[in-house]
């Protein structure tokens, strides 16, 4: 029999669903035994997909062991996040990869990283061998020269820059771990790409550190929905909308930079320029790039899960690349959802950008209709005053508990931690209800399955007979929309705009 967590996926279809795109977001979620094998594994297994007739789907490793299915050797089940093997691993795990991603072993050791994890060294190795299959070095080293290639292939950057820009302490350094990864030195990368008309130079060279990033992304993309959603919410001071262009100020770390996006024309490409005073670390900004366009989104396979949904279903041929806005800061999402609590998006917008001009730093713009203000901080936020920016007394108090608890580190608003923690943490705080932590899960987390069902104007655009369904009836009805209710969601606010 089949036995789906009701938090997770309650209909065998819906799982089903999820392991046919291999979406990485629901590992751990479920486990699909197959009984033609009587194997079970993960929703990612990179084995040949089975027959629907021979899977049944488990909330837990241990009930499909119990039900008399063993272990798959390939995705290896037992250690998937949440599992009993990985309980509290896989956070560690992923807080180390931020860290990483951050810098830790470009400067530092695995032995200075395990003293931040509050690990012992061989811990810190085992996990990672046990998670990702590999040591910390070889993941360091991994990302730094899958980004230095990009970088000497679409860009114009100083060999040296780029060295840096990925990770590495010296350019000897980068120079002997390239040609011993590539069989050749960074600069015939260089000449190749040359030859082939790659990494052509800015005409307007603003800030000495100014490259181009291609991201990828499966196709259709429906950037018009994206520019429309962000250039409604957009944050007066640190974001803008140039044309077809989005741009943005952003903070890494004590480095800030300016990003501008914009789609190629003739390829399944995304184009963001990126310009700064100086070289920094890029690993983080592209995962965070990604997530904010939603750009691991498999369009083909969320469009069939609803192709026979009479709501959704022709909303999805209306729109079929429609994306998830994200957030390049879950804080700064944060804070946006609060304010946007019982207002129109007009109103909150208007006093975000009030809070951005009492409390953001001024920054200078690398030309005209550029963004000039970085988004505060959490420890900036953390005042009592901040409800003279003309909203409710409360609300302010809101704002102010939230960025203390950021700060205190009672509430995690980046991708990777467990979403049903944060939404309780997150609605453990005064002021702070489902809908604003569904939202946050939604746009700032990633979690494609969020779903705010309290949410008026959903309520509104799900009802067939009725000027609106109740946020118990609307539930009902976005169970068939799991595993990815967000994406529903998604199609409904932008029907009520079109």
């Amino acid at each position: 029999m089949d036995i789906c967590s009701p938090s997770s996926f309650p209909t065998p279809d819906a799982c089903y669903a999820a392991i046919q795109a291999r979406d990485t977001r629901f590992d751990g979620r479920f486990f699909t035994g197959v009984t033609s094998t009587g194997i079970y594994c993960r929703p990612v297994c990179p084995a040949r997909l089975p027959k629907r007739e021979n899977c049944t789907f488990w909330p837990s490793a241990a009930a499909a062991e119990q039900a008399g299915f063993r272990a798959c050797l390939r995705c290896r089940p037992e250690a998937a996040p949440g599992t009993p093997a990985a309980q509290g691993s896989a956070a560690t795990v992923s807080r180390a990869l931020r860290l990483i991603g951050e810098g830790a072993l470009d400067t530092g050791s695995v032995c200075q990283l395990a003293d931040r994890l509050g690990l012992g060294e061989r811990q810190v190795r085992r996990l990672f061998n046990m998670h990702l299959g590999a040591n910390p070095e070889a993941v360091a080293a991994t990302r730094r020269l899958l980004l230095a290639n990009q970088l000497l292939r679409d860009t114009n950057l100083p060999v040296a820059d780029i060295a840096f820009a990925s990770g590495f302490s010296s350019l000897r350094r980068f120079n002997d771990a390239f040609a011993k990864r590539y069989g050749e030195p960074p600069t015939a990368i260089r000449r190749a790409a040359r030859k082939k008309g790659h990494g052509a130079t800015n005409k307007d060279n603003a800030l000495p550190f100014d490259l181009r990033l291609r991201l990828g992304f499966r196709p259709p993309f429906d950037w018009q929905m994206i520019l429309d959603y962000f250039e409604m919410r957009a944050i007066p001071g640190v974001e803008a909308i140039d044309g077809n262009r989005y741009r943005r100020t952003v903070r890494l770390n004590d480095a800030h930079a300016f990003i501008e996006a914009e789609p190629d024309k003739s390829r399944d490409i995304l184009w963001v320029r990126v310009m700064s005073n100086r070289p920094f670390a890029l690993a983080d900004l592209v995962m965070r790039l990604r997530r904010l366009f939603d750009l691991d989104a498999q369009p083909q396979a969320i469009g069939a899960h609803f192709s026979d949904d009479p709501l959704i279903g022709p909303l999805v041929k209306q729109r079929p690349g429609l994306r998830i806005p994200g957030a390049f800061d879950g804080f700064e999402l944060a804070i946006r959802a609060i304010l946007g609590q019982q207002v129109s998006v007009k109103g909150a917008t208007t006093i975000a950008g009030r809070l951005v001009e009492a409390y953001g730093d001024q920054v200078t713009t690398p030309g005209e209709n550029w963004p000039s203000y970085l988004f505060p901080e959490p420890q900036t936020l953390v005042r009592d005053d901040l409800g003279k920016l003309g909203m409710p007394r409360t609300r302010g108090d809101t704002l102010s508990t939230v960025a203390k608890a950021v700060v205190g580190g009672d509430v995690a608003l980046h991708p990777g931690v467990n979403v049903s923690e944060m939404v309780a943490a997150l609605t453990s705080l005064k002021g702070i209800g489902e809908w604003t932590a569904s939202y946050v899960a939604l746009r700032a987390l990633g979690d494609p399955d969020a779903f705010p069902s309290g949410d008026l104007g959903l309520q509104k655009a799900a009802a067939l007979n009725s000027e609106k369904l109740s946020a118990k009836a609307l539930s009902a009805t976005a169970e068939n929309w799991r595993p990815w209710r967000g994406y529903a969601a998604l199609h409904l606010w932008s029907s009520l705009s079109s």
